[in-house]
């Protein structure tokens, strides 16, 4: 698997782990007292989140992106379904 493809696949699962994290399992922690999703679900994302991290600025020199789409897509990363406009618009291959 490339670099590019695996990029896209954390991508893709960091969103979605991020997703449900905000809002799944954080208003069920506080409207339910209830924080076992919390746990369940925030080590997973942070992993996720750090290779996302890891992975971009590796794919910043690999493929000579300019600092404004590097600064897109690690802004990508705190914004709730901001890693699937990244992948629609400077990931996808065809």
């Amino acid at each position: 698997m490339d670099l590019l493809k695996l990029f896209r696949v954390v991508a893709f699962f960091e969103g979605i782990s991020y997703i449900l994290l905000l809002f799944i399992a954080t208003p069920i922690k506080y409207l339910k007292d209830d924080p076992q999703y919390v746990k369940l679900l925030g080590m997973p994302h942070g992993l996720l989140f750090v290779a996302y991290i890891i992975l971009a600025l590796i794919l910043y020199k690999k493929l000579n992106w300019s600092d404004t789409i590097l600064k897109h897509v690690l802004l990508a990363s705190i914004i709730p379904f901001g890693t699937f406009y990244i992948d629609r618009k400077y990931l996808k291959t065809s």
